[in-house]
């Protein structure tokens, strides 16, 4: 590289201009580089959703569940299998090997569930298959108040400012929670029915067929083509009521006759509040690849202009806003950087005690810096994090090959009187081996980083390229701008003045330094005996170093999850969440809170999250770790029948893992044996200190009702199982049965027994079912209905039972520890051969991590 040097020192403006380019093109692409909390990755997981409405969780586990998993199982590539399956909902979540490309993974999920679709029982929803892509992940939630109805809030939240916000370059997708929007309600009566001998299904059938258009062909007369339309539809309710269901003796039996049919909205199956205000959630998220900050800019703009045309009495509130925290802690990395480049100019100054040879030096920090920013444009990297961490570790690096070389020539111009361009040229030819070898010593340290295994090395991927992009620059500086400006701004040691290692400050380190070298080289065997040591105490000292999958930082934001007792109504657990929620707002340093409902893919009526926002950290005395542990013992404390948990919003969701710190997964064929092995660890875990909240994902106990068809009654009478089972589905769980047209907008036509059918054992004997011998008879005359429990959810591991036990961490204790104490748990259980125990989500990449950062 010396001869690059001596280019440079005879030709300035060629250095000039080489570092010139690179810093000018780093500088535009700073302004293109997009900010993001983390790097974009491509998580290969993949989601597979089912909905069968009314079906018992068992029940979606045998028809459903388990036939997708027989299915994609035989994809190549597949890491875990694993799959949840509750009321009407079966989800499958397919982890891919992380060296497969997650679109070509998603389509072979996609073929092989269509392979299947004639399997899957009468009535189910078409599997939707989604990929995992953290980078759509929500961005902002908006709250949507009013005095007025909920459903006209829901309409004006769904049909108009959602429609806005979708429009947004850069948002993906809007998601409606806790709205209940206009429906048509078919309330059939079933003594009505059994009056003119009619069914549920009778009722079905009829409007769907007396309700649709369909294409009549065309007319030609001569010259002129025109579209025959049949206009079949409905035009209004009234009309709906006039519809005909069936003739009996002659006369015409109308819907209205045996239904109460209302323009009302849909039941609720998830509710919203910001505070003690309830309100209609609109969850944004952002498109792949677009820049967070830039959409959330974008949608808050959005809603500037939207407010002047809000109806009276409207209110839009940001509820969460992901941009808050990154900006806060991009900015906070951003001064952390240049404050390090200031410093570490002061450092040299302090030791070279002359200006323009520490603005030689100190030059290189922003050259290295801004020249990095085309590279990061160039390898599509953002601004985060990760990469800002990398740049803010890089500045005290960057600045020490320019600082070798600079001191190089100047101790050739103080020792050997040289001129300073004959300093510039010799000095870096001296050292330039040197220099070299120390520079790519570096990068061979970062740059494997780069090529971890596993999520974390995903992560770690930009951070490693980054530092070797910053290093890789400062090389070139050091060997162009540097000996350049060196032969022309140093001045030379006049005469009789003394010598830096004459100086008060220098000369005594100079001194010092080299007793400490000569007494080192006189017994060499003290420093290999003192070097080994050191690197035997890495392992000691990294086993005793506290292990977690991410840094804890207060984001001014955490959040708990309440789970009432199986069997709670959605509106008992809006009513206990909400109780909570105004106790945890009282709290000193607590902002607001945001309480939902049932707004899991699964619609979990006795599930709730409390979204807690706190006070910026200048505006309150405690840490979010104080007021969270504060939240958990006082919820804790006062509600013990409930099911918390108190933690840090996760960073990532989605793919069936749960946001608690510890994840552990106990499979086997005997669900009973697996409960008692889970039993055995949740009590060690109770007893271990800094575990809370720990708990397993087991939820026994759902009240249900259980229908027994007494077949041979049925035979006689001429019932069939699918009949009965259509019509409970139909009367009792309820479905579409057609559509509604007006203005444009389509709107669901629900059909459902009236309330007093469906609210007790009575009422479900009174149901009519078909009969080929009698019309149609109820069900109490063929089926035994008898109260009962049973699971709530169905888990499974790689096509086994399973269960999850999870917990959260107080401050200042390590994942890891968690982790080793119930590996040796399990080892003492001696586990037969068809059971095993394994870490998933962040327990299994903390897992994966360690193991990356050995091999690094």
């Amino acid at each position: 590289m010396q001869w690059l040097a001596a280019i440079c020192v005879r030709r300035p403006v060629f250095a000039t201009v080489l570092i010139l380019v690179l810093t000018v093109v780093g500088l535009f692409s700073y302004f293109e580089l997009g900010v993001d909390r983390f790097p974009k990755i491509d998580f290969p997981f993949v989601t597979v959703t089912t909905v069968l409405a009314g079906s018992a969780p068992e029940e979606v586990e045998s028809e459903i569940t388990d036939k997708i998993e027989a299915a994609v199982n035989t994809i190549s590539g597949i890491d875990e299998l694993r799959s949840t399956s509750v009321e009407g909902v079966s989800q499958v979540f397919v982890t891919f090997l992380l060296e497969k490309n997650v679109d070509v993974a998603t389509q072979e999920v996609r073929d092989k569930v269509s392979a299947i679709l004639g399997d899957l029982p009468e009535g189910v929803d078409p599997p939707v298959v989604n990929k995992l892509d953290p980078d759509a992940a929500p961005v902002i939630t908006l709250a949507v108040s009013s005095d007025k109805d909920v459903r006209e809030v829901t309409e004006f939240a769904d049909k108009t400012l959602r429609r806005q916000l979708e429009s947004i370059a850069g948002v993906g997708q809007v998601l409606v929670v806790g709205g209940r929007g206009r429906k048509i309600n078919i309330w059939i009566d079933p003594g009505a029915l059994k009056k003119f001998g009619l069914t549920g299904s009778d009722v079905s059938r009829s409007l769907a067929a007396q309700n649709l258009e369909v294409p009549a062909g065309r007319l030609q007369q001569g010259e002129q083509q025109l579209t025959l339309r049949l206009r079949g539809r409905v035009r209004n309710v009234e009309e709906l009521r006039d519809v005909v269901v069936a003739v009996r003796e002659g006369y015409a039996v109308r819907l209205g006759e045996v239904a109460q049919v209302e323009d009302g909205m849909a039941e609720p199956e998830s509710v919203g509040y910001r505070g003690e205000r309830p309100a209609v959630l609109l969850i944004v998220r952002k498109q792949s690849g677009t820049n967070t900050v830039e959409v959330i800019h974008a949608v808050k703009q959005k809603l500037v202009d939207v407010a002047p045309r809000l109806p009276a009495g409207y209110r839009i509130d940001v509820a969460r806003d992901q941009s808050e925290f990154i900006e806060n802690a991009v900015g906070a990395v951003k001064e952390h950087l240049g404050l390090g480049a200031l410093l570490a100019a002061i450092i040299v100054y302090l030791f070279l005690g002359n200006a323009r040879s520490t603005l030689i030096a100190a030059i290189a920090i922003p050259s290295s810096i801004i020249s990095t920013f085309a590279l990061m444009r160039t390898a599509g990297f953002t601004l985060n994090s990760i990469t800002l961490l990398a740049l803010t570790l890089s500045v005290g690096i960057v600045i020490d090959d320019a600082i070798v070389v600079l001191e190089n020539i100047f101790r050739h111009m103080e020792e050997k009187s040289e001129s300073r361009w004959n300093a510039a040229i010799g000095a870096t030819k001296e050292i330039g081996l040197a220099v070299l070898a120390t520079t790519l010593s570096l990068i061979a340290v970062f740059l494997p980083v780069a090529f971890m295994s596993g999520i974390v090395g995903r992560f770690m991927n930009s951070f490693g390229l980054t530092m070797a992009f910053a290093i890789g620059v400062s090389l070139l500086v050091s060997f162009t701008l540097t000996p350049m400006l060196s032969a022309r701004w140093l001045k030379s040691l006049g005469q009789g003045e003394h010598t830096s290692k004459e100086s008060r400050f220098y000369g005594p380190i100079e001194r010092g330094y080299m007793k400490l070298l000569g007494w080192s080289m006189r017994r060499r065997w003290v420093v290999v005996l003192v070097g080994l040591a050191a690197l035997a105490a890495i392992p000691v000292l990294g086993g005793k170093a506290q292990k977690n999958f991410l840094p804890l930082e207060d984001e001014s934001q955490f959040q708990v999850q309440v789970r009432a007792p199986e069997g709670t109504s959605l509106d008992q657990t809006r009513l206990t969440a909400t109780r909570m929620a105004a106790e945890i707002e009282a709290l000193s340093g607590v902002l607001y809170t945001l309480t939902t409902v049932g707004d899991d893919p699964q619609k979990t009526a006795n599930l709730a999250t409390i979204y807690v926002k706190l006070r910026p950290v200048s505006d309150r005395k405690g840490s979010q770790q104080d007021i969270l542990d504060l939240t958990r013992r006082q919820v804790t404390d006062k509600y013990k029948g409930l099911r918390v948990s108190v933690g840090l919003v996760p960073a990532f969701s989605g793919g069936g893992v749960t946001p608690s710190a510890v994840s552990y997964i106990l499979q086997g064929p005997d669900l009973a044996r697996i409960t008692e092995y889970a039993a055995v660890l949740l009590d060690k875990l109770k007893k271990t200190p800094g575990v809370v909240d720990p708990d397993t994902s087991l939820v026994l106990g759902k009240p249900e009702v259980r229908v027994v068809l007494d077949r041979k009654k049925a035979a006689d009478l001429g019932v069939q199982m699918a009949d009965v089972a259509m019509s409970l589905r139909l009367l009792v769980g309820g479905y579409k049965i057609s559509d509604y047209t007006e203005n444009g907008e389509h709107y669901d036509i629900f059909a459902r027994s009236i309330p007093s059918f469906r609210a007790d054992m009575d009422g479900l004997k009174k149901i009519s079912v078909p009969s080929q011998k009698l019309g149609s008879i109820t069900l109490d005359n063929i089926v035994t209905l008898s109260p009962s429990t049973g699971p709530s959810r169905v888990d499974r591991y790689n096509r086994q039972k399973q269960v999850t036990i999870t917990c959260n961490l107080l401050q200042g204790y390590s994942q890891a520890t968690v982790l080793d104490m119930l590996d040796v748990e399990v080892k003492k259980m001696r586990f037969p051969p068809s059971y095993s125990a394994v870490p998933i989500g962040q327990s299994k990449e903390l897992g994966r991590a360690g193991k990356g950062f050995l091999f690094a």
